[in-house]
C-alpha cells in the first residue's frame, strides 16, 4: 500500500459522529463527492511512494483551505494554478495557503517538497462557531471532547510511514504548547520544531514575510537532518 492510499484510507474512516459542544459545529467534506476527486488526484501525483516524511502538524482544517478541498493548507485556486489540479470549487485565495505555497517553493519544486514531508492537522477535522473557524483549544471542553480524535491522528499518521525522530508544528503558541504537552504524555517524537502559523504570519507580519519563509526553510532542513 502507498503513502496516498495510507492517507485515502485513513480519511475514509472518519465520520461526522463526533460529541462536540453546544453551538460548535464540524466541518466535514468527506461526504463529497467532487472532495474525493480532488483529493485523490493531489495524493496518488504526490505520494505514490512509500518514501518516510516528516510530518507538519497544523491546528485543524479550516472553512476556505482543507475544508474544502480536503488537502491541508491548499487552496481551490492554488490547488488549479500550482498543483494542476482542475476541481469544481470556487477559486479563492486562503491567507495560510498562499505562505505555505510560497516557502515551499523557496524549498524547492512543490514535487521535491512532498517526498519529504506530509502536511496536516493535530485534529483532522475542523470547526465552526458563529459562522467562523473555530480552534479545537479555543474551549476547555471541545479540547476534552476531540482530544482521543487527535491522539489517534497522530499515531495513524505515524504508522504512514513518517519519521518520529522530528515533526514540525506549525502554531507556536497555544498549538504547540498542547502538541508539547501530548507529547510528553505519549512519546510520539522526540523532537518538536515550532514555527509561527501561517495565518498570523499573513494577518500581522506580511511586511515581514520573506522573513518567516526563510525561518520555515531553514527549519525544514534541520528536520531533515535530525530525521537522518
Amino acid at each position: 500500500m502507498t503513502f496516498a492510499e495510507k492517507i485515502l484510507n485513513f480519511h475514509r474512516q472518519l465520520h461526522p459522529d463526533w460529541a462536540l459542544p453546544e453551538g460548535v459545529e464540524l466541518l466535514f467534506p468527506f461526504d463529497n463527492a467532487e472532495t474525493w476527486q480532488v483529493m485523490e488526484q493531489f495524493y496518488h501525483k504526490y505520494f505514490s511512494d512509500n518514501r518516510q516524511r516528516i510530518l507538519i502538524f497544523g491546528i485543524n482544517p479550516g472553512r476556505f483551505g482543507a475544508g474544502i478541498t480536503g488537502t491541508p493548507f491548499t487552496d481551490p485556486k492554488l490547488l488549479e494554478e500550482v498543483c494542476g489540479i482542475e476541481n469544481p470549487f470556487k477559486k479563492k485565495y486562503e491567507l495560510s495557503a498562499i505562505f505555505v505555497y510560497d516557502f515551499i517553493h523557496a524549498f524547492g519544486t512543490v514535487e521535491a517538497f512532498y517526498q519529504q514531508f506530509y502536511i496536516t492537522s493535530l485534529c483532522p477535522l475542523g470547526f465552526v462557531k458563529d459562522g467562523k473557524n473555530y480552534n479545537y483549544y479555543d474551549s476547555k471542553t471541545l479540547t476534552e471532547a476531540v482530544e482521543p480524535h487527535i491522539i489517534h491522528n497522530i499515531e495513524q499518521n505515524l504508522e504512514f510511514g513518517c519519521s518520529s525522530k522530528a515533526a514540525l508544528c506549525m502554531g507556536r503558541g497555544k498549538n504547540y504548547a498542547y502538541f508539547e504537552k501530548l507529547n510528553a504524555e505519549h512519546g510520539f517524537f522526540e523532537q518538536i520544531l515550532p514555527l509561527p502559523h501561517p495565518r498570523w504570519v499573513m494577518q500581522y507580519r506580511r511586511k515581514r514575510k520573506e522573513e518567516f519563509v526563510l525561518e520555515f526553510v531553514e527549519t525544514f532542513h534541520k528536520a531533515i537532518a535530525l530525521s537522518c
